[in-house]
C-alpha cells in the first residue's frame, strides 16, 4: 500500500516530464525549451486541466508535435498562438488574452456585484423611511 501511495506521489509530480515523448523532443536545445515553454502555456482540448506539456492524450501529442513543425517553420511564439487560437479558439491558451467575450465575462460579475449593491443600499434606505400618518 505504502508502495502505491509512493508511485502515485513520484507519478503526480515527475508526470509532466513524461508526456513529451523522445520521438517528438527537437535536435535544436534552443528550439525545444521554445517548444517546452510554449506547450506549458497551451491547454490540452481533451483534458482541458492540463497543460499540452503535461497530458499525454492523443490530441496533445498532435498539438506538440504541430507546435514543433511551426517552430521549424520560423514561426514566433505569437503567430504560434495566434494560429492554435485560431483553430481552437482561446480556450485553447491557458491564460486566455482579455477581450471580446471574455472580457465580457471576465466584467459581468464585477458588475452584478456593483449592482446588487446598489440594489441592497437603495432598499435599505427606502425601509429607512418611516410614514407618520397625520389623523
Amino acid at each position: 500500500m505504502k508502495l502505491l501511495a509512493l508511485l502515485t506521489i513520484v507519478f503526480g509530480i515527475f508526470g509532466a516530464a513524461f508526456a513529451v515523448e523522445p520521438d517528438e523532443v527537437l535536435s535544436d536545445p534552443v528550439l525545444e525549451a521554445r517548444a517546452r515553454a510554449l506547450s506549458e502555456e497551451l491547454r490540452c482540448v481533451v483534458c482541458q486541466g492540463e497543460s499540452i506539456d503535461a497530458s499525454s492524450a492523443a490530441v496533445a501529442k498532435d498539438l506538440r508535435v504541430l507546435l514543433r513543425e511551426k517552430l521549424i517553420e520560423g514561426l514566433s511564439d505569437q503567430e504560434i498562438k495566434d494560429y492554435l487560437s485560431s483553430r481552437y479558439g482561446d480556450f485553447i491558451l491557458l491564460k486566455p488574452r482579455f477581450g471580446g467575450a471574455g472580457a465580457v465575462l471576465w466584467l459581468i460579475g464585477p458588475i452584478l456585484f456593483l449592482l446588487g449593491g446598489i440594489f441592497v443600499a437603495m432598499f435599505i434606505r427606502s425601509s429607512g423611511k418611516v410614514e407618520i400618518d397625520d389623523e
